[in-house]
């Protein structure tokens, strides 16, 4: 189970610079992202303080969504949001400190540190999934959603990036008259991500090629002990 958590947080680090290098193309954010990032383009609060108040709102969400048929197990796993989304938060400032002086110098730049953020953040996700130990607020209060109003989860994922694309724009317009933080890089991260980690989680970071991994560094890691 320490494997475990520690593979999940190793995910969010993935996940946290995979958003951070998308934010960096300066071809706007994830869907996912995309309120948090123009909330701190006209704030005094860094993005990771936005994210993770963010992620706050979309918990109490999730104890309304789950109101009157709640189970400890429920809880559990909404509790558990909070400090992982403190540290994703956390991830996400330090990236973006660490990241600050890379500024595209073109298009083609960008559009390549676009890409390597939509590969960055479907590692991410693949490692975030493949533990089974906890969910991120984004795709859990989608889950209690499809729970409560039995809907199906990927339709409703849909409108709920949707929902954040367009609260963003309006966000956006209402705080300086123009859109901020929502350009085609949206669009191909939301279109795109998914195909990849898709890919990954079938072909490349299977349960099988992982055990394989581990046993592998466990053998070297014996070895060099004697």
């Amino acid at each position: 189970m320490f494997v475990r958590y520690l593979v999940f947080i190793f995910g969010l680090y993935l996940l946290a610079w995979g958003v951070v290098l998308i934010v960096r193309s300066a071809l706007g954010t994830t869907p996912i992202s995309c309120v948090n990032y123009v909330a701190s383009m006209h704030t005094p609060l860094s993005l990771g303080t936005c994210t993770f108040i963010i992620n706050m709102i979309l918990i109490g969400v999730q104890l309304w969504l789950v109101r009157g048929r709640r189970t400890r197990r429920d809880v559990m796993e909404i509790g558990l949001q909070v400090p992982f989304s403190f540290v994703f938060a956390a991830f996400i400032d330090f990236n973006m400190a660490l990241s600050r002086d890379l500024v595209p110098a073109g298009y083609a730049m960008s559009l390549a540190i676009l890409a390597l953020g939509c590969v960055v953040q479907a590692l991410g996700v693949v490692f975030e999934i493949k533990p089974h130990v906890a969910m991120m607020s984004g795709e859990a209060v989608v889950k209690y959603a499809s729970q409560r109003y039995g809907r199906e989860f990927g339709r409703l994922k849909v409108v709920f990036d949707c929902t954040l694309v367009c609260t963003a724009i309006a966000l956006s317009l209402l705080l300086c008259g123009r859109v901020e933080g929502v350009r085609e890089g949206t669009v191909v991260a939301a279109a795109a991500t998914g195909y990849i980690v898709t890919f990954l989680n079938a072909r490349v970071l299977t349960r099988r090629n992982l055990s394989r991994t581990v046993s592998a560094l466990a053998i070297l890691t014996g070895g060099r002990r004697n």
